[in-house]
């Protein structure tokens, strides 16, 4: 009675050594199918990133800069100079990059031999892919700065007032990661005080990725 109650609870036993090989198997096969498909896209987005996709410099242009205001007078007696002046400045910056470019809070900086005699500020933005931003700037001298000049009157009494422009942009394109983008603008110009005209002006621009 005992060994066919013992055959009867062996056959109501269900096998598992046979299912594990199929559960291993499976796995198997899923990493085989799914590891190469995670690669094969990881280098599509990299061959994408360094083709289509890949971060160009952003294109500065300074369209034209123009004389708004100048007020200007010597009182050769007092040796005191009275002098007014306002620029104001047509900017384009096209982003050729195939995903938007983000620019942060920057500063416009009018210089009179190396010296800050002016600004205006910037607000962030952002330009969208292929697209082209125009700026508007108002330069305005301020006096003041100006005037603490050893070489301010020797300039005046010559007829001719030197100053530069300056700008610098700072954005981040994101492709895969972040990438950060500076544009550097240098405008040099000259006022012909006599004819109140702008004369010799010449821009310089640069980036960097």
């Amino acid at each position: 009675m005992d060994v066919e109650s013992s055959k009867q609870q062996d056959k109501g036993i269900v096998p598992t050594t046979d299912q594990q090989p199929h559960e291993h198997r499976g796995r198997r096969i899923i990493c085989m199918v799914v590891i190469p498909l995670i690669l094969a896209l990881v280098l599509l987005f990299t061959i994408l990133a360094l083709t289509v996709f890949k971060a160009k410099q952003p294109l500065t242009n300074v369209n034209s800069i123009a004389l708004g205001n100048l007020d200007f007078s010597v009182d050769v007696a007092r040796l005191k100079v009275y002098l007014n002046v306002t620029l104001h400045t047509i900017v384009t910056v096209k982003n050729p990059n195939k995903v938007g470019l983000k620019y942060s809070n920057s500063t416009v900086f009018l210089k009179y031999r190396s010296d800050v005699v002016g600004e205006a500020p910037i607000p962030a933005g952002k330009i969208g892919a292929g697209d082209t931003q125009t700026m508007n700037i108002t330069l305005t001298l301020m006096a003041d700065r100006l005037l603490s000049s050893s070489n301010l009157y020797s300039d005046l009494v010559s007829g001719t007032l030197p100053l530069q422009t300056y700008m610098r942009i700072s954005g981040t394109i994101h492709i895969l990661f972040n990438i950060h983008v500076v544009t550097y603008t240098t405008c040099n110009l000259d006022i012909d005080l006599s004819n109140s005209d702008l004369v010799n002006q010449k821009c310089h621009y640069t980036a960097k990725l």
